[in-house]
């Protein structure tokens, strides 16, 4: 009879039972080593096994109950309930882009270069367009391809920690490179630099010749060339007469 207490015991328990089988997939992996980690729809299969109807109809539920969230198209993590530790932006970015590196303001402020907090995540991919993905949470990731020469793409960049797990960061010199190529800025004193990018010349004066070496075969565009080249004679006379910096 409805509204007795043999009702609603028993419209308890049922809601208890779908709870339970709407958190299965996530229980499931919560329990292996992708529980603090970002998975494809493959790796869900060799976990879940079963029917592909089944797994999609997991796969639904638990998106829909928030236990499973969508990254992008066959991408996927545990909600914030079941993962042990938080998944960093840095590993979202490379799991929607493999292959690519952290760069511009991004990796400029990772490396404490800029003073200003970055709510975007801003890599250089392999690609030829520009992309650009909203994720949940997450906020915006865009990526960028840049004319480099050959083999020149990983120069100065590194893995390095972000979260529990290493990313692919470029250095702030190569960050900053990048940004000038993907500008197009032509060089007209470090002033762009130390004024409309806000680093301070503290940064710039911990550059050596070997960090400028490094990049100086990487860019495609005589322009991005040539602002490397006169960015390095100006830390070099900074270097010479530190007290006498300027910015135009």
């Amino acid at each position: 009879m409805p509204g007795s207490p043999r009702a609603k015991i028993l419209e308890t328990f049922i809601f208890c039972k779908y709870l339970e089988f709407m958190s299965t997939l996530a229980d499931q992996i919560s329990k292996t080593e992708l529980a603090g980690r970002i998975f494809s729809e493959g790796q869900l299969h060799d976990r879940l096994g079963g029917s592909q109807a089944r797994r999609y109809g997991l796969v639904n539920r638990a998106l829909k109950d928030g236990s499973l969230l969508r990254i992008k198209r066959g991408l996927y993590m545990l909600g914030n309930v079941y993962r042990r530790d938080p998944v960093h932006p840095f590993a979202v970015a490379q799991a929607l882009m493999p292959g690519s590196y952290i760069s511009f303001e991004t990796a400029l402020s990772y490396h404490g270069w800029i003073p200003e907090a970055v709510f975007a995540t801003a890599s250089v991919s392999p690609g030829r367009k520009t992309l650009e993905y909203a994720v949940p949470g997450y906020g915006t990731f865009s990526f960028h391809p840049l004319a480099l020469n050959d083999y020149q793409f990983l120069s100065s960049v590194r893995y390095s920690k972000a979260g529990t797990r290493p990313a692919l960061i470029a250095s702030p010199l190569r960050a900053l490179m990048d940004l000038v190529a993907l500008r197009k800025v032509i060089w007209s004193g470090p002033g762009w630099v130390t004024d409309g990018l806000r680093i301070e010349a503290s940064h710039l004066l911990d550059l050596h010749c070997e960090d400028f070496d490094r990049l100086r075969l990487v860019y495609k565009h005589k322009a991005a060339a040539e602002f490397l080249l006169e960015l390095e004679h100006a830390v070099m006379a900074m270097k010479q007469a530190p007290d006498k910096v300027t910015t135009t």
